[in-house]
């Protein structure tokens, strides 16, 4: 794991960037982190996205003070624009030029992280895998430009509710690809949380069964969406 500073129109932000083994060079996945911030399972996720060939980097969205900056960051997830979509957006600029990695560079998220995926999969990457994220308000005409998505839901999610119909309706009006799966499982099931059974309870919980499976979808997803033949041809170039 290496911590890097990412330039952004509102001053450096942290983040962690982790490489597969090997040569590259790698497509790339930006980590949006869920309300928590930048914890130990955000870098054992990260860790798992190089293991599997991609360069991940985890901007942390509260790099200028925790409590000030999660009011901030939830009220720009609310109106879809602000200082965050900027700094997931510099991230996105930061990986893409790295030496090592090539054009093609997806966004994933958890929780909030999903939600500001779904807001910025109009905005420049390749696919967006947002797991048990939403965005407030309609959906409307907001992904007329999408990438592809896969998202990963939860059936017991108190948080997200009719999140699968409402992001596939929107979806297929605008014929974007799209893997949408509901898993039997409550909100963060993808990440490991502390107190798991109290967690549980309210409606949390983490389900290493459907995390393997939201994960190799992903996987496949970005593979498909990635590693295109046109991505090749300009790797061998």
């Amino acid at each position: 794991m290496t911590e890097v500073h990412i330039p952004t129109p509102n001053g450096e932000i942290s983040a962690i960037l982790e490489t597969p083994a090997g040569a590259g060079p790698w497509p790339a996945v930006v980590v949006l982190h869920d309300i928590s911030g930048s914890t130990p399972d955000l870098r054992r996720i990260t860790k798992n996205v190089a293991a599997n060939g991609y360069v991940a980097l985890a901007p942390n969205l509260y790099s200028r003070g925790r409590i000030r900056c999660i009011t901030r960051v939830l009220t720009n997830l609310a109106t879809r624009h602000g200082k965050a979509v900027e700094e997931v957006l510099a991230a996105r600029d930061y990986v893409r030029a790295l030496p090592y990695t090539t054009s093609a560079v997806a966004v994933a998220g958890f929780c909030m992280g999903g939600g500001f995926a779904l807001i910025t999969a109009t905005k420049g990457f390749e696919a967006a895998a947002p797991f048990y994220g939403a965005m407030p308000g309609p959906y409307g005409d907001h992904f007329e430009e999408s990438c592809p998505i896969v998202a990963s839901l939860g059936t017991r999610d108190p948080f997200v509710i009719r999140g699968e119909p409402r992001l596939r309706k929107a979806l297929d009006a605008h014929g974007i690809p799209h893997d949408i799966k509901k898993y039997n499982a409550g909100h963060s099931f993808a990440n490991q949380l502390p107190m798991q059974p109290l967690m549980r309870i309210a409606g949390f919980g983490y389900s290493p069964e459907a995390e393997a499976d939201a994960w190799q979808r992903v996987y496949a997803f970005f593979d498909e969406h990635l590693r295109n033949d046109k991505e090749q041809l300009q790797e061998a170039e």
